[in-house]
């Protein structure tokens, strides 16, 4: 049976799909192993080529958007490239972040171990900023770490530059790691939401996209319901998701 994915947003020069956890946008050097790729699994749906506008990490869920022509590809990648566009997302964090802030922390570029790297490539850091508002809290009475207790965070996230992984590097930056992350993560706080919720992913989400439309020039908003497994966590931690 062919596999299929949500479609959240479609028309003649657009398709938005729902990614889940731990599904590749595209084939990568990173797994040789895995066949399963979201451009192949999209293009074998509708029966046509997709070109992919931004990128998702593997262990992120939400909107992925894909260009029907490469014309429309090149100018949505664009607006992704000039922060045009607005991109929210949910984070459930370690701790007690303020209520809202902003994280303006410069990030070095990053490269796969196996993508290509010009020569002439800088290793001076980029400027990045997120914004954040904090939408719930939880404690639990777990000692985890050195605490008797431990806290847990809601995160609306709004990054308002594109540098690889910012969202993770940026909350490990503030000691409030993104739970489920296993490189900028707490390992000890990621093994106790797979213990005690069976939590095996990363728990971020791309839930809402705000840009111009390529074609008609009009202003597009898709948004994506949480997937089940992160939703259950929240119903779990006693917090209402977010429609």
């Amino acid at each position: 049976m062919r596999e299929e994915l949500p479609i959240l947003y479609r028309d003649d020069v657009l398709i938005a799909i729902h990614k889940p956890a731990g599904l590749l946008v595209h084939r990568t050097f990173l797994d040789r192993h895995e066949t399963r790729f979201a451009v192949q699994i999209v293009r074998d749906q509708i029966g046509r080529h997709v070109h992919p506008v931004h990128r998702l990490d593997r262990g992120t869920s939400g909107i992925l958007l894909f260009a029907l022509d490469r014309d429309v590809c090149r100018n949505v990648a664009a607006q992704f490239e000039s922060q045009a566009i607005d991109k929210t997302y949910l984070a459930v964090v370690r701790g007690y972040p303020d209520e809202s802030g902003t994280i303006d922390h410069s990030l070095t570029r990053q490269f796969d171990d196996y993508e290509y790297r010009p020569a002439n490539a800088s290793n001076e850091a980029q400027p990045a900023i997120t914004r954040y508002r904090r939408l719930d809290i939880a404690e639990l009475p777990y000692a985890v770490d050195r605490y008797p207790t431990s806290r847990y965070a809601l995160l609306e996230l709004s990054p308002k530059t594109g540098r690889r992984h910012q969202l993770r590097r940026h909350l490990k930056h503030i000691a409030h790691p993104i739970i489920g992350d296993a490189t900028y993560g707490k390992g000890r706080h990621n093994r106790f939401f797979q213990q005690l919720f069976g939590c095996h992913r990363m728990l971020l989400a791309c839930c809402e996209l705000r840009l111009t439309h390529p074609v008609s020039g009009k202003p597009l908003v898709i948004k994506a319901p949480l997937a089940p497994d992160f939703g259950d966590v929240l119903e779990k931690l006693g917090w209402n998701v977010p429609v």
